[in-house]
């Protein structure tokens, strides 16, 4: 119940949480372990949910213990926030949301999608980056809301993540505008032609050289980048027409630093939010969703 809600047991589940584990929160806190453990056993009752799960020798938080870390520390910065307010500086409560990406995802995607919540005052905004697996364990440990990848993550009953297609852009060839290509008729053109493409383990690549093996043709391939930020510099300084999402280099169209020499029709990027189902669900993750999934 939440009239049973103590405290000083928020205080404990604290340094419990800080520590990972009850022997130094014990030592920090100058208790016995069983008293600590008593203490923590009284907030999960009060709270009516496991807030720690034994992994090896540490205590790893559960979901519900996430939400009550986040908690506690609003609770424990009210100190802090009577102050400000008493000195005429308030601050509004609020949320945090943290957001992983794979390493090598579009820089100009992930401040699109996340733009809605970009500079507002009651949002604290964590993005990581990382592998694959690096974030899909941040999912499960509960210490990312939501991954951002360009491709979708295979269903898992143990996991149960789901794959939100949040757009699809097109992909298209581009080069220095001092590079002589009145018209480019493709793919024929590209026999021979020196290329900078993603790398084999890219969707958009698996897709193009199939297009051209079928038409019988192959490039010089000059670099392959996996990383769509190298990628848009390697388009910048060299000389070669290179594969890409037009949203990676979208300044450089602008200011006519690049050119956009030929659009795929049959070959696109694809981007997807990726969530685990969750008791408690972010609002901020669905505001995020909502404002890019379908009606």
């Amino acid at each position: 119940m939440v009239a049973d809600l103590n405290y000083h047991h928020l205080k404990l589940f604290r340094a419990i949480a800080c520590e990972g584990g009850l022997t130094r929160a014990a030592e920090r806190l100058n208790l016995s372990q069983s008293a600590l453990s008593t203490q923590l056993g009284k907030l999960e009752a009060a709270l009516g949910h496991p807030l720690f799960l034994r992994v090896g020798k540490r205590l790893e938080l559960t979901e519900a213990g996430r939400i009550a870390l986040d908690y506690a520390d609003t609770a424990f910065g009210a100190g802090d926030e009577l102050l400000r307010t008493l000195e005429g500086r308030p601050r509004r409560e609020r949320q945090v949301l943290r957001v992983g990406a794979l390493t090598t995802l579009s820089r100009n995607f992930q401040l699109e999608f996340l733009r809605p919540i970009i500079g507002r005052e009651d949002v604290g905004l964590v993005v990581r980056s990382g592998t694959l697996c690096e974030l899909i364990a941040g999912l499960v440990a509960h210490t990312l809301d939501l991954m951002l990848t360009n491709s979708a993550v295979r269903r898992d009953n143990a996991l149960d993540l789901h794959s939100h297609l949040i757009e699809t852009q097109p992909v298209s060839l581009v080069s220095h505008p001092s590079v002589d290509i009145a018209t480019l008729a493709y793919p024929d053109a590209l026999q021979g032609a020196p290329m900078i493409l993603p790398s084999l383990d890219s969707d958009i690549r698996v897709a193009f050289d199939r297009e051209l093996a079928l038409a019988g043709v192959r490039p010089l391939v000059l670099a392959e980048v996996d990383d769509m930020a190298m990628l848009r510099l390697f388009a910048r300084e060299s000389g070669a027409l290179t594969l890409v999402p037009p949203i990676v280099v979208q300044d450089e169209l602008r200011s006519g630093v690049l050119v956009e020499r030929h659009r795929l029709a049959s070959v696109v990027e694809s981007f997807y939010a990726v969530v685990q189902t969750r008791r408690f669900p972010s609002a901020l993750v669905a505001t995020l969703l909502s404002s890019r999934l379908p009606a």
